[in-house]
């Protein structure tokens, strides 16, 4: 599914107009980005928890010529499917 599919899906849970289904989920990944930005997390029970992840630097290998190489660290986004989600899909 791709984001217009998600925006009509919506529109058509919630019998609102394509329009305000995509202002909504704007607002939603606006919500979610500016919290994992802020350094917090998000919770949304019975789906699951948006939070921020930090990794370490560390050496890597390049796969053509065998060379290593520093990784730099980083900050990423984590995504941990809640109870509810995880019994719907199976």
């Amino acid at each position: 599914m791709n984001k217009d599919a998600l925006v009509q899906a919506i529109a058509d849970g919630a019998e609102i107009s394509k329009t305000q289904a995509e202002r909504a989920l704007s607002s939603f990944v606006s919500a979610v980005t500016s919290t994992l930005k802020s350094g917090d997390s998000l919770t949304i029970s019975g789906f699951g928890t948006f939070k921020v992840s930090h990794r370490a630097a560390r050496q890597g290998v390049n796969p053509k010529t065998g060379e290593r190489i520093q990784i730099a660290a980083a900050t990423v986004p984590k995504f941990s499917a809640g109870k509810g989600l995880k019994e719907a899909v199976r």
